[in-house]
């Protein structure tokens, strides 16, 4: 990659895509394009293709989405189904049209089948029933996965995707029910912390186990992947090749944010997959390796919490 090639990230005020903006800015990137909705609607299939023909962009990073945690995937499933996929449509014919030359689509370990082995690699994908709560999304990024790989297969374009393990860090969704679980837990510990309460209910068992990478290792893998000069297969696994029980999260960001009262797990809540670890092995064996370990990447998240700077917090 040249300094001066354009470069567009799609969802550039999201966590993703802000994490996306940061790192090219590190690298030295000064083209930068991150459109707003206002300047460039991706539900809308004209206005991405003249946004596109009059940007002339160089390399292209799909971290756009409709995005939530549990609650909000079973309780928008049309939404999230539908506007992921109109999104993704107009996105890949655009850049398609206009001769882009690299194109990273961002999907969501969600892909998987909900009960496959673990560690998850890459080929076990469409190898069993989906998880029900957020089988609608999945559905959605897999068939933007499938568009990446057909569209090199049929046009020899370079399009690939990358599907993170789940992400947290600085511009998450703070909200106590509509956003993922480290955002949620630390908004809720926050509350109970300030209002002097000696309990803190975490929703389910404890029991599953997930694995969590902070979103700037994501954006560094991306700027790595568009560098790479070998070949990439059409989808890669990004995470860090290590998961943690929710009991054993929570107890850590009781940890880090002084909470010393008692937790309470509440069985009436859905716990969701039992299980989600994906194999890193081709992403690690092209070169890469994340550099943030949990404990470092809560405290940085906390922070920017703290800070007043989560602004969908309440």
């Amino acid at each position: 990659m040249k300094k001066l090639e354009k470069i567009c990230i799609l969802g550039g005020t999201g966590l993703v895509g802000s994490a996306l903006i940061r790192e090219f800015k590190k690298q030295g990137f000064k083209n930068i394009l991150a459109p707003t909705r206002q300047e460039c609607d991706l539900l809308n299939q004209s206005e991405v293709l003249n946004f596109f023909k009059n940007q002339n962009i160089d390399y292209l990073i799909m971290a756009a989405a409709k995005v939530g945690g549990i609650h909000a995937n079973n309780e928008y499933r049309a939404d999230f189904i539908y506007d992921n996929l109109v999104m993704e449509t107009n996105v890949f014919g655009a850049a398609h049209k206009t001769n882009v030359e690299k194109f990273i689509f961002l999907g969501s370990s969600c892909i998987y089948p909900k009960l496959c082995d673990q560690p998850i690699k890459e080929e076990y994908l469409l190898n069993g029933y989906l998880e029900q709560t957020n089988e609608p999304y999945a559905i959605a990024k897999i068939a933007g996965l499938k568009m990446a790989e057909n569209f090199n297969r049929q046009y020899g374009k370079n399009f690939f995707s990358l599907m993170p393990t789940n992400l947290y860090g600085e511009n998450d969704n703070f909200h106590p029910k509509n956003s993922h679980v480290i955002p949620a837990l630390i908004q809720r510990m926050h509350k109970t912390i300030e209002a002097g309460e000696d309990t803190f209910e975490v929703w389910g068992t404890g029991n599953p186990r997930r694995e969590f990478l902070y979103v700037d290792d994501l954006a560094n893998a991306c700027y790595f992947l568009l560098n790479y000069k070998g070949k990439i297969p059409y989808f890669l696994n990004v995470g860090t090749g290590e998961d943690i029980s929710i009991k054993e999260l929570v107890k850590t960001l009781s940890e880090v944010m002084g909470f010393r009262g008692e937790l309470f797990f509440n069985t009436e809540f859905p716990d969701g997959t039992p299980r989600k670890l994906l194999d890193v092995t081709l992403l690690n064996d092209l070169g890469w390796k994340h550099q943030v370990t949990l404990k470092e990447g809560l405290r940085k998240t906390i922070d920017f919490f703290k800070a007043g700077k989560g602004i969908r917090s309440y």
